[in-house]
């Protein structure tokens, strides 16, 4: 069987061929750097993806601001985060990097505030 995948880690885009026998990958083409490779097999045995959002900062200066897991999380994990992150309301002040959900879905990863939304006053 064969999958055709276009890499995702570089703007390069390579169109990666996978071809796998009985669930196991034996064959691999198409990427230029190593990390293509190692994308094409994660993304067929465990696809991770990170995930972002923006949301409502009570007390803040600015109405919303945004977050991102803080590191990648299961692809089939994706709406139950999103639900999580959705869910989320801030207060202010809040620091680029403030942990603002611990272990969301269950998945281990936190999820992080990646702007700087100041207090009100």
């Amino acid at each position: 069987m064969e999958k055709e995948l276009t890499c995702i880690v570089c703007p390069l885009g390579c169109a990666i061929k996978v071809v796998f026998e009985k669930g196991n990958i034996t064959e691999i083409s198409g990427h230029t750097c190593r990390r293509g490779e190692v994308y094409a097999r994660r993304e067929l045995t465990r696809p991770l993806r990170m995930v972002t959002c923006a949301v409502p900062v009570r007390g803040g200066k600015l109405a919303m601001g945004s977050l991102k897991t803080a590191k990648e999380v299961p692809k089939e994990k994706i709406f139950e985060v999103v639900r999580a992150m959705r869910a989320a309301r801030p207060q202010a002040p809040v620091k680029v990097g403030d942990v603002i959900l611990k272990n969301v879905a269950g998945t281990g990863v936190d999820v992080i505030s990646t702007k700087a939304v100041p207090a009100l006053g």
